[in-house]
């Protein structure tokens, strides 16, 4: 395994799109080709399944040097009615376009950090959405809360109102790490929150860790996970640190690349926390999460509805996503749209009657059969292409630039179809990338992406 690491870990996209971000023809792109896809989708899609909602609430009072999100730094939490006046000002510019109202089968509320708001604001912008709208009978609406400033009325609040799954950024519990990363939480805290939200009623409780950050030892994941068994959430997320200051600039810039863990130690560490996990009855589920079997997300990967876009895993699919909020990323499945990325730009647009986005892609007739391939490989390590593999002669391509992972005993390819065994899973993102025509492509002079291991 120490071998095959060094040869695929490379830069690489985590496709929670494709086209990934960095390829979308910006060029081609219009507000007037967005709506028209975004209509489009809605009228295929809402009596069908429902639409879904991200909705970006950007604000955190602290920088955190591991996070690669597009957030606003502030103390003042006056900012918290305007930016939700001009979230409901987008929804109905939204609304306006439908010729019915929406179905809201899937809201999650992302950051930034949502619990940032208070209560009684995140109550007003959830019952101003939901009132421009009906709710689907098997709806799921979740949120990420930060352990240090979520309340047991911010749980309360949100549960009434419809919210069954919380996830809580955890990182590490190791005092040296949270100082590199900035992020100070002691374990009481996240306890506290799990607690209460288990004792209101949330059905998923989810803790995000990371490994590969600075400082981060086998011994820290260890002892992380350790203290995590005692609270047993319900699915945890087991991320890779993506190390990617030339993007995100000073932000992750608080400590030193000598300081990270390099190849074979990082993977060292998740292979041991994968194999405690399966001691405490985890199972894994696509990449990087790990679920409970009494788990929504558990079940999804069982019944093979697993699904997967810019919000990450998901147990509910739906066609179209609408990203609210600055910065958010909207999917039509014909189209991606990227709103503006700064607080005064998103107010300005949108004030003027203008949906707030300044970037997209509209997928092509190959985009569309690709990104199927992508999004199997990464929910169900397989996939197949009977009818497509005559319309794309870019799937031969493909398999051709596979082989070598086959001759490692990795993946087997047969007439129709392709399957990863067990052993591939840590190269789940080489194996898309095989698939990414716009990547082969294009071939970029500078790194975009994190490595892929």
């Amino acid at each position: 395994m120490k071998s095959l690491i060094q040869k695929y870990n490379i830069p690489g996209p985590r496709y929670t799109s494709y086209p990934t971000v960095p390829f979308w023809e910006d060029q081609t792109f219009s507000k007037k080709k967005w709506v028209a896809t975004f209509k489009k989708s809605f009228e295929e899609s809402n009596q069908k399944e429902g639409i879904s909602l991200y909705i970006h609430l950007p604000f955190c009072e602290s920088l955190c040097t591991f996070c690669a999100c597009h957030k606003h730094i502030t103390k003042r939490h006056e900012v918290e009615e305007e930016y939700i006046e001009t979230l409901l000002k987008e929804w109905m510019l939204y609304t306006n376009l439908m010729e019915e109202k929406p179905i809201i089968k899937e809201i999650h509320l992302g950051g930034g950090t949502p619990t940032f708001f208070s209560k009684e604001n995140l109550k007003n912008l959830m019952q101003e959405l939901i009132g421009r709208a009906i709710e689907h009978p098997n709806k799921e609406y979740s949120f990420e809360g930060h352990p240090n400033n979520t309340t047991r009325e911010h749980l309360e609040t949100l549960y009434k109102l419809g919210f069954t799954r919380v996830s809580f950024g955890v990182q590490d519990y190791d005092e040296n790490v949270q100082k590199a990363i900035h992020r100070r939480q002691p374990y009481e805290n996240v306890q506290n929150v799990t607690e209460w939200a288990r004792e209101i009623g949330y059905s998923s409780i989810s803790h995000d860790l990371i490994f590969g950050l600075p400082f981060q030892t086998k011994k820290n994941i260890i002892d992380t996970i350790q203290k995590t068994k005692e609270l047993k959430p319900d699915r945890i997320s087991f991320y890779s640190y993506a190390h990617v200051p030339w993007v995100k600039g000073v932000g992750q810039r608080g400590f030193n690349e000598q300081d990270l863990p390099k190849d074979e130690e990082k993977r060292e560490l998740y292979e041991i926390g994968k194999k405690m996990f399966f001691e405490l009855g985890y199972h894994e589920i696509g990449m990087d999460h790990f679920a409970l079997k009494t788990d929504s997300l558990y079940k999804a990967n069982r019944e093979k509805t697993l699904h997967r876009n810019f919000m990450g895993y998901s147990s509910n699919k739906t066609q179209l996503m609408i990203g609210l909020g600055m910065s958010a990323i909207s999917d039509s499945w014909y189209g991606f749209a990227q709103n503006v990325k700064t607080v005064k730009e998103y107010k300005q647009l949108v004030d003027l009657g203008e949906i707030p986005v300044f970037r997209g892609h509209i997928l092509t007739d190959e985009d569309l059969v690709i990104r199927k391939h992508i999004l199997n490989i990464m929910c169900s390590f397989c996939t197949s292409w009977e009818r497509e593999h005559e319309r794309i002669p870019a799937i031969e391509e493909s398999l051709s630039l596979l082989q070598e992972m086959e001759k490692d005993g990795l993946i087997t390819i047969e007439k129709e179809r392709l399957i990863l065994y067990e052993e591939a899973r840590p190269f789940v993102r080489n194996v898309c990338m095989a698939f990414d025509k716009r990547l082969q492509k294009s071939k970029p002079k500078t790194q975009l992406f994190s490595m892929t291991i």
